[in-house]
């Protein structure tokens, strides 16, 4: 079934050897495209955040962006189809809600273009907590020091 394991002695450490494992380019900078359904937009702010403090470029889909927009997160993005083409985007963040005929089909053509070039898609909120982890775990980040 593509299972993948990843063995270490730190936790975040062995996610990332699975995720290697599985095939998953893992980047730690780029972008990350957000298409969200209405019902996960709340849940997708802190990740969108955490993706943000780690230097990548938020874009997404026009109703994603509104929102994302209003917290200060993101730019939207006219070009989605194309920047995927070229190779721009990193990460694709994808969620529908079944009970909503529009949004089963909205992402259709950014999951099917995601697919052709080998763009990692996510349609799992909890897997993005995942690879955050992994990220966070992985990025040299820049801290200041206080003199006193």
């Amino acid at each position: 079934t593509g299972e993948a394991i990843g063995y270490d002695d730190k936790l975040t450490r062995a996610l990332y050897k699975a995720l290697q494992a599985s095939g998953m380019k893992v980047a730690n900078y780029g972008t990350v495209l957000l298409t969200i359904a209405d019902k996960d937009k709340e849940e997708v702010l802190p990740l969108a955040r955490r993706f943000y403090n780690l230097g990548f470029n938020i874009e997404a889909t026009s109703g994603t962006a509104d929102f994302l927009r209003r917290h200060g997160l993101c730019e939207g993005s006219s070009e989605i189809i194309d920047s995927l083409r070229q190779g721009h985007v990193s990460y694709i963040i994808n969620t529908i809600d079944l009970d909503q005929h529009n949004t089963r089909f909205d992402g259709y053509e950014i999951r099917r273009t995601a697919v052709e070039n080998n763009v990692t898609l996510f349609t799992s909120l909890e897997t993005v907590k995942v690879l955050l982890d992994v990220l966070e775990e992985i990025t040299l980040s820049v801290s200041t020091i206080d003199a006193k």
